[in-house]
């Protein structure tokens, strides 16, 4: 762990304590601050001479790093330079992203981030993190204890299986828990100092990066089975007792392991998948602004979801639990549910279903009527125009899958037909917002997983919402670490889901975004927060604030990239 400690003094003035100095002080992000360094703490922590004499602001250093930035052409060389700021000074990195979020959180979150993944062996520059493989299972406290970070509250974990539409990518999956925290950071005020970014390698069944001389993971296949399962327990039990009032967010595991892991662990710490709780949060979101934009309620709709995978069915979950909190029975809410996968619609007795495939299977007696003409493979098309469906959601990963015959037969029936194609990066995406319009004469209700520009037609400008995780787990986060929450729960994430929903331009305006922009992100995380917290108070799940105001403890707690004093402390000490 670093030597370092951020403490105030009796006037409340925050300050830095190391023992840190000279060239290793320079080299340390967390504590760099380059040409900001005042004259006296160049003297006092033996600086001088080792940077020019010239003491820059946090406003000058910005300056300059977008004007190096602009110089950069490929999204992937602008994605890499950001990564190497953040690699050589934490604050002047988060102040430069947060000053241009709009612009540069795509470049390094989605969909510029899934590049960034399958080069991660080639682009190695600097480790981040913690990496814990399978053969280092009884070591995992030793690795905990090696972390930079002294204090840890939040922990990104992934085992890079099921990364965002591309898959098995092995190690190279660390890229993400990486962007996920500085998501946190820009647009959720979680101090980066408190957070750490695990990559669990267990093997990849990619024999690309196998067959890589520069892959740097384990070169084997993955470990799977109780062997598996047995390293996640080795791993959350390590976490546990070195923090035991850790937030555990996990991202991007395989359909099979995802599910199984949330379950097994969410009442015994606060714990959280992205992939099913975030995606299914914001998309429910959009969901609630669309009905709200097209006069109908969430009861009526029919829903086809085309991928059955850990977004699909998490995105079904939260809004069936939706609508039986708005009245439905369990019954009623999944009849209006049908899911396609590999094997086409899924069908109620097929042996490949996983456990939450099965919960939205249809009864295979309900489609002897159907005229199709492989009832054992029954497509999106064949769905479609049975089933006449309110709302078609993609996460497939299967580029132009929403076709323009599918998209017009759907449009045959409903006049606003809400149409969510979620899968990123872009060149996954099951279609683009231009041809949804053009096919349904602009009156698709469109968000995208993906970030697109306004889409012109007939004269005026359609804004595309982006339902993006971005816009929820910052602020699931900060409201759980708000109060201390020790768990997360459904409930909780319902409260999220509204708060969001409530932010949405759409809910005041028709023709609007179906959720609030990205520039709008941490006004929205502190919505999200206070309504999060307040909801772990009333279940008895907060330890801390219960009996103060939440809106005023949430802002002391964001964390803004700002400048500390430092004093300097003897190794000792």
């Amino acid at each position: 762990m670093l030597d370092f400690k951020c403490t105030t003094d009796e006037k409340g003035q925050a300050y830095i304590e190391t023992s840190l100095q000279g060239k290793l002080l320079l080299t340390i992000p967390q504590l760099n601050k380059g040409t900001a360094f005042t004259l006296e703490e160049r003297k006092a922590f033996n600086l001088i001479g080792k940077l020019p004499i010239q003491v820059e602001s946090l406003e000058e250093q910005t300056k300059r790093a977008y004007r190096q930035y602009g110089a950069f052409v490929t999204q992937l060389k602008k994605n890499i330079y950001l990564n190497n700021l953040h690699d050589t000074n934490h604050v002047l990195f988060y102040k430069l992203v947060s000053e241009y979020l709009s612009e540069m959180l795509p470049t390094i979150y989605t969909p510029i981030v899934g590049t960034a993944v399958k080069h991660y062996s080639q682009e190695f520059r600097k480790p981040r993190g913690l990496y814990i493989t399978y053969s280092d299972r009884d070591n995992i406290d030793e690795i905990l204890s090696n972390r930079s970070n002294p204090e840890v509250g939040l922990i990104v974990a992934t085992d890079g299986e099921g990364v965002l539409g591309i898959g098995d990518q092995g190690i190279g999956g660390m890229d993400i828990p990486i962007a996920k925290l500085m998501v946190y950071t820009l647009c959720g005020g979680i101090d980066p100092n408190r957070t750490l970014p695990i990559l669990l390698d267990v093997g990849t069944n990619n024999q690309e990066l196998l067959d890589d001389p520069l892959y740097l993971g384990a070169r084997h296949e993955r470990i799977a089975g109780k062997n598996y399962d047995d390293f996640i327990h080795q791993f959350v039990s390590a976490v546990e007792k070195r923090f035991p009032h850790i937030f555990l967010h996990w991202e991007d595991f395989g359909r099979h392991n995802a599910r199984r892991i949330l379950n097994r662990f969410q009442d015994k710490l606060c714990t959280f998948n992205d992939d099913i709780q975030g995606t299914g949060t914001v998309t429910l979101s959009a969901l609630l602004a669309a009905t709200s934009a097209s006069h109908s309620t969430l009861e009526d709709q029919r829903i086809v979801v085309f991928g059955g995978g850990s977004a699909g069915t998490g995105i079904s979950d939260q809004i069936y639990d939706a609508m039986v909190k708005s009245g439905l029975s369990e019954q009623e809410a999944k009849k209006r549910f049908w899911i396609i996968d590999k094997q086409g619609l899924l069908i109620a007795g097929d042996p490949h279903l996983t456990p939450a495939q099965a919960l939205y299977a249809r009864d295979p007696q309900e489609l002897t009527q159907w005229a199709c003409a492989d009832k054992t493979n029954i497509s999106l098309l064949d769905t479609i125009t049975h089933v006449k469906p309110t709302t078609l959601v993609g996460c497939s990963a299967v580029p132009g899958a929403f076709t323009q015959e599918v998209i017009e037969t759907m449009a045959q029936h409903v006049k606003q037909p809400i149409i969510f194609p979620l899968s990123n990066p872009t060149d996954r995406c099951e279609a683009i917002p231009e041809d949804i319009l053009n096919w349904t004469h602009g009156e698709a209700l469109i968000a995208t997983g993906t970030a697109f520009t306004d889409v012109e037609y007939n004269g005026r400008m359609i804004p595309i919402a982006q339902c993006n995780n971005a816009l929820v787990f910052p602020g699931i986060g900060l409201g759980v670490q708000a109060v201390g929450a020790t768990r997360l729960t459904s409930h909780m994430i319902w409260q999220a889901c509204q708060a969001l929903s409530q932010c949405a331009p759409a809910i005041k305006d028709p023709h609007a975004q179906l959720l609030p922009p990205l520039s709008q992100a941490q006004d929205v995380a502190k919505k999200i927060a206070v309504a999060v917290g307040q909801q772990a108070i009333k279940e008895g799940l907060a330890v801390k604030n219960q009996d103060k105001d939440l809106n005023k403890i949430i802002e002391e707690m964001f964390w803004h990239p700002h400048y500390l004093p430092y004093l300097k402390r003897s190794p000792s000490e």
